[in-house]
């Protein structure tokens, strides 16, 4: 995803590229990391951008980026169904996805906002509309332990939230609201090189956020305090151009790497101000993944295959999956 000077949808396809799930103890890595298939994915031409896991009963969601349909794969089965066909609620494309401790499920809809619905019975609860106007292609979300829910941007250098008290009183008023502003990352109203955000994880403690600049791979800390300082993390021994989703349990960091077939681990300290590379495993079979999230021990990576037929390039895809890491 170079800076946003492509046309749709070859800008569209850069730009969906995203970020996971929340939790709190970091996996301990295998010697050699193994890739094999998780989950099969319906639909010859699904996509798939971003991943959600229900920690009550470990079921999967998945979401197409070119059709909007949302598939759940339930926990020990292989093979994913529709969950939400596409066109639900008018959505035609699906970029972040996240399950809250109450079991509901976010959806990204990266042209219009935000959709949130139960995971029990697929009912639309809630949802956070963007301005039109203000052009968004909104990317990826994480969610902090108050119950708040923070999303990216890709076109501007903006972070939304929806306070748990939010969306309460959206429900209380027919369901709809307007997605509301947190902060930008430029002051500048002009800047020289606007970041293209992307993934976006949440401290485990809830101190602060991690977001990436997919083109030059900086990673930036959002202070969660009244002051919202934002500050560049200092990064040592690689690099996390095209930098997709990312993932943060306790102290460790995955990044997607989605142009490089590439996943790299990484240790946080300094309160998120410092960032080490530990690990790194680079493989064709990725197929331009998107976006991470672990079960247990087991990392579970989008294969997006956009480059195949789909919005990065002309081809015929492999049958659609989620794959499989064992060891990163």
């Amino acid at each position: 995803m170079t800076r946003l000077r492509l046309a749709l949808p070859a800008a569209a396809a850069m730009l969906a590229l995203t970020a996971c799930t929340n939790s709190q103890e970091a996996a301990t890595p295998a010697a050699t990391p193994q890739i094999s298939t998780a989950y099969e994915l319906p639909d010859a031409k699904a996509y798939p951008e971003g991943i959600a896991v229900d920690s009550h009963n470990g079921d999967i969601y998945v979401g197409s980026f070119t059709n909007g349909a949302i598939y759940r794969a339930a926990k020990d089965h292989s093979k994913a169904e529709v969950f939400l066909p596409s066109g639900t609620d008018g959505r035609h494309t699906a970029n972040g996805l996240r399950v809250d401790t109450a079991g509901r499920l976010w959806v990204i809809d990266h042209s219009t906002g935000v959709a949130v619905y139960d995971t029990g019975t697929r009912a639309l609860i809630a949802r956070f509309d963007v301005p039109q106007a203000d052009k968004p292609f909104l990317n990826d979300l994480a969610i902090t332990p108050d119950g708040s829910v923070y999303l990216t941007d890709s076109v501007r250098p903006i972070l939304y939230r929806v306070t748990p008290d939010e969306l309460t009183a959206a429900i209380a008023h027919g369901g709809r609201a307007e997605l509301p502003f947190f902060t930008n990352l430029t002051k500048d109203p002009a800047p020289q090189s606007i970041p293209l955000l992307n993934g976006i994880v949440a401290d485990p403690s809830g101190r602060y956020l991690l977001v990436v600049d997919m083109p030059t791979g900086d990673l930036y800390r959002v202070a969660l305090d009244a002051q919202r300082t934002v500050s560049k993390v200092t990064r040592h021994g690689g690099t996390m151009i095209n930098g997709d989703g990312l993932e943060m349990r306790g102290d460790t960091l995955w990044v997607v790497q989605n142009k490089d077939n590439t996943v790299s681990r990484w240790r946080v300290t300094d309160d998120g101000a410092t960032v080490e590379q530990q690990q790194r495993i680079t493989d064709a079979a990725l197929a331009i993944p998107t976006t991470i999230a672990h079960i247990g021990d087991r990392a579970l990576v989008v294969v997006s295959q956009f480059d195949r037929g789909g919005p990065m390039g002309a081809g015929t895809p492999a049958p659609f999956t989620v794959a499989a890491i064992d060891g990163i």
